[in-house]
């Protein structure tokens, strides 16, 4: 019997008992644990899907609000005076030059990538360290 019954007292169990009455207590305690996480690792889920679809049809829309400048744009030109294909090419090729600089400040930006030098570097130390520390005889921590 590891349950404390309502009119049984605790001083007057085992203590095999107890201890079944303690293991069992702290497994429920557990399992409601796990299942409140599970609970709300399921509505963090369900928000974060929300938020992410919210953010791609943010993107959608400000690609199509891009699209209608883009044409804005080219008809201001033609406005201007100039052929609709000069217009239009003219967009195209700020577009063009546009993603040329980003292409090229990401260029940059990755050339400027370490790959853990230091890391590399203190690593080879401890090799060579540990190396030379063999065959001598002070510790080879203290060379």
């Amino acid at each position: 019997m590891s349950e404390a019954l309502p009119g049984e007292r605790i001083e007057d169990k085992s203590l095999g008992d107890l201890v079944a009455l303690a293991s069992s207590n702290v497994s429920g305690l557990i399992r409601a644990e796990m299942e409140l996480a599970k609970i709300e690792l399921k509505n963090d889920a369900k928000k974060a899907a929300i938020g992410g679809t919210l953010f791609a049809v943010a993107g959608l829309i400000g690609g199509l609000i891009v699209i209608l400048l883009s044409i804005a744009l080219a008809y201001g030109l033609v406005a201007l005076g100039i052929w609709h294909w000069a217009a239009f090419l003219i967009v195209a090729v700020l577009y063009a030059l546009l993603a040329g600089g980003m292409v090229w400040v990401g260029i940059q930006r990755i050339k400027k990538i370490d790959g853990a030098k230091r890391t590399r570097k203190t690593l080879r130390d401890d090799v060579s360290l540990l190396r030379r520390g063999g065959g001598s005889d002070k510790p080879a921590l203290t060379e």
